[in-house]
Formats: structure tokens, sequence, C-alpha cells
């Protein structure tokens, strides 16, 4: 019976090849910015608040243009399985005009409305901070940020359909080029270094813009330096003219992940806010959490990555049962990974708030919610790996209900409830939140066992 959850050594040797180069950048990526906002928490309880506002209503933005490269990418990793390079080279098409789309509504809408969503994150009571400052910062950072969006649109789009056709290293390299461009350039503007002025929050935001514009720039020279190995992209922008007929194919399946993505991250946006009104200590401690949730998570966001690309190019080619065989094997790593790094986070809960200029009060109550977090995160894993095997087969209406519409109707509501009809701490209500994800995990089990996610989506295109 457990034969049927453990691979052979030649899958595992496959699945590290695309893993390692993934999971390298995540984590260098999130290491860089746990030091990022090591760098800013120096900078005050005030200062750390204002990024992370900033921050979590950025989200909405990055996580639109994840939502729709996703569904496009089911294709593109389907094309490729099937060795279709006009298909993947329209799918390139068509993610690079949903970018351009998506940016322009980003930067209207956050140059706009960007200082009333900051404001309604500071509703909560101050607990001695001024809100004054922390609201000016949070803008300013918001608005510098608006340079970067098209950029982290492009990196995406370029980056994701070469991990599509087997090329995780490039990304990867990219990656880490701005991942250190980010954190020399944090030193100089955020403290004045170099005889450069300290620019504070806005230092950091001018850093960050910056790192994406190199990240863009690596992975551009690669792609048409090398179009021997990826012909898809040789003539794809030119005119960027793409078949009515692949788009109306296109357009059931990533329009749910789309809507999917903006509603979750809007979810996201709005727990947070509804946790802010427990204080602006909460604000920073639950920006310390996050950070560091995201650094212990970068294994569960690569093995996504790894079930789409593995799931979907064997769906691709028609290999049903090899799809659901490995999906299931990818899942049972995925979760015993996450019941040991959720114990490493546990372990380090009393450590991390050390590395920050907080007040005492923020460091326990961070420490807290450290715990917590590694508890939950086994679940979490689970359910994230059940998100992408539906999406692998284009089950996108599906994985919208279940992650969403889920999220809305439950995890939300809780949290709503927990927040404005009760009096417990913060800790509690995360608590709560965290783990009413069980009944998620329950209804992935059942939706995983019907098989009815295992599907080609491209063999007549």
């Amino acid at each position: 019976m457990l034969k049927r959850f453990i691979g052979t050594r030649s899958f595992y040797r496959s699945v590290m090849l695309l893993l390692i180069p993934i999971v390298v950048q995540q984590f260098i990526t999130n290491f860089v910015s746990l030091l990022d906002n090591i760098m800013v928490g120096q900078l005050g309880t005030e200062s750390i608040s204002a990024a992370s506002i900033a921050n979590s209503v950025q989200l909405v933005f990055m996580l639109a243009v994840f939502g729709g490269l996703s569904g496009f990418s089911i294709f593109g990793a389907q094309f490729y399985g099937k060795g279709d390079t006009d298909g993947v080279r329209n799918t390139f098409r068509v993610k690079i005009l949903f970018c351009i789309l998506c940016t322009a509504a980003g930067i209207l809408i956050y140059r706009f409305f960007g200082h009333s969503f900051i404001h309604a994150f500071l509703l909560g009571e101050s607990n001695g901070g001024d809100m004054a400052l922390a609201l000016r910062e949070g803008t300013s950072y918001l608005m510098i940020m608006l340079w970067g969006l098209l950029p982290f649109a492009f990196v995406q789009a370029y980056a994701g359909t070469l991990r599509e056709a087997g090329e995780t290293v490039v990304p990867m390299a990219a990656g880490i080029c701005a991942i250190l461009t980010n954190l020399f350039l944090n030193w100089v503007l955020i403290f004045g270094k170099l005889g450069a002025p300290a620019l504070g929050v806005r230092g950091a935001a001018i850093a960050t813009v910056i790192s994406r514009y190199v990240e863009l720039l690596v992975v551009l020279v690669y792609a048409y330096t090398h179009l021997d190995r990826y012909p898809f992209i040789r003539g794809a922008l030119p005119g960027l003219k793409v078949p009515l007929a692949l788009v109306r194919r296109m357009a059931p399946v990533a329009a749910p992940l789309l809507v999917n993505e903006i509603l979750w991250s809007l979810a996201m946006t709005f727990i947070n806010q509804l946790y802010s009104s427990r204080g602006l200590n909460a604000v920073a401690a639950l920006n310390i959490n996050g950070t560091a949730w995201n650094l212990f998570c970068v294994i569960m966001f690569a093995m996504g990555t790894a079930i789409s690309i593995m799931v979907g190019q064997r769906l691709g080619a028609g290999r049903i049962d090899e799809a659901r065989d490995v999906d299931r094997k990818l899942l049972f790593l995925t979760v015993s990974l996450h019941v040991l790094i959720g114990a490493g986070m546990i372990l380090a809960s009393p450590y991390i708030p050390r590395l920050y200029n907080v007040i005492p009060e923020v460091r326990t109550l961070t420490s807290r919610l450290l715990v917590v977090a590694g508890l939950s995160l086994p679940i979490h894993s689970f359910a994230h790996a059940t998100y992408f095997t539906i999406r692998s087969g284009g089950r996108t209406v599906i994985t919208f209900l279940f992650d969403a519409v889920y999220t809305w109707t439950v995890t939300v509501l809780l949290a709503f409830c927990l927040c404005r009809f009760t009096n417990l701490e913060i800790v509690k209500i995360y608590f709560c939140v965290q783990f009413i994800d069980v009944i998620k995990v329950v209804l992935g089990l059942l939706m995983l066992r019907s098989d009815f996610w295992a599907r080609n989506v491209v063999s007549d295109v």
C-alpha cells in the first residue's frame, strides 16, 4: 500500500532537478525579504507597519497577474508536453497581452485609491504609535512601487514560459541577481550609505523597483540569446497576433483562475485589515510572522510549480494514469516534508522576533503567532498541492470554488465574526483562521479520490 505513495530513485531525482532551482530562488528571495524586513524594522514599528500594509495592498495586483498567467500556463505546459511549438508561442503571446492590460489597470487603481486603501488598515488602536506617520510612509512606499509593476508582470510571463519548457535554472539565476541588487540597494538607500541620502521606507521601495528591472533584464538577455533552445520565443512579440480559436479555448479555463486569485488576494487583504483592528502591535507582529511564513513555505510553493509542470506535461502527452501516479507521490512528499518544516518553524519562533527593533510586546506576540503557523503548515501544504493538482487538468471552475469561494464563505466569515463580535486576542483569532482549513483538506481528499481532474485540455487544439 505504501509503495503507491513512494517513488523510485529516478522519480525523486527528476523531482529534485525541477524543484531545487525553484526552491533555491524562492528561499533566497524570501530570506532577503526577511533581511529587507529586518532593515525596515530598524526604523521602528510605524515603518514596518507601513511597508507591511503597502505590500498587503499590492498583493492583489501580484496575485491577479499570477492567477491569469496560471490559467494560460496550463496550456503552455501541455502544449510543450505535446511538442507543439506554435501552441507554446501563442500561449506566450496571450501572457504578454494580459500583463500589459493588468499593469495598466493596477497603476490606475493604485494611483487614485492607494491612499484610501492604506488608511483602511489604520483604523485600530495606535498602541502608542504614530498613525499619521504610518499612513504617510505606506502611501509613499506604494506610489514608488507602481514603477515596478510592469517588470514584475513581464518576468512572470517569461520565466513561467521557460519553466514550462523545463528551464528552471535561469529564472533562479535572474531571481538571485535581483535579490542581491535589492539587498545592496536596501543597505545603501534605507540607511544612507556610500554618500546616498537616508530615505528610510522610500529607499526600500526604490531598491525593490530597481531589482525588478534587473531580474527582467537577465531573463530577456538569456531568452533572446538562446532562441535555438526556445524557438517559441522567436517572432512571438511582433504584432502579438493570437488565433481567436485558441483564445476562445483558453478563456473558460483561465478566467476562473484570474477571478480566483483576485478574490483570494482581496480576501487575504480583508483578513489582514480585520486583524489590524487589534492595533498597530498586531500589524507589526503579523508582518514579521508573514515574512517568516513565506521563508518556511518555499518548498510548499515550489511543490505547487512542480505539480503543475510534471503532472501537466503528462496530461498533455495523454499519459493520464502516469499523471495520477506522479501526483499521488508528490502530494505525499509535500505533506511529509512540511511536518518537519512546521516543527522547525516552532523551534525558531523564540529567536526570529529578536532580529527586529520592536517593542517587547510585539516580539512576544510574534513568537506565539509563529508557533500557530508552524502547527498549521502541514494542513496548508496539502491544500496548496491539491489546488495545483486540480488546476493542472484545467478544472479551473472547481479550483475557483475550492479556493476563492471557500476562503470568502468560510475563512473570511470566521475572521470577520471573531474580530467584530468577540474580544479574543489576535493569537486566538489567528489560530482559528489557520486551522479552519481542516475542512478544506477533507474536501480536497474527496476530490482527489474521484480522479475527475486528470484530463488533457490540448488534445484537439
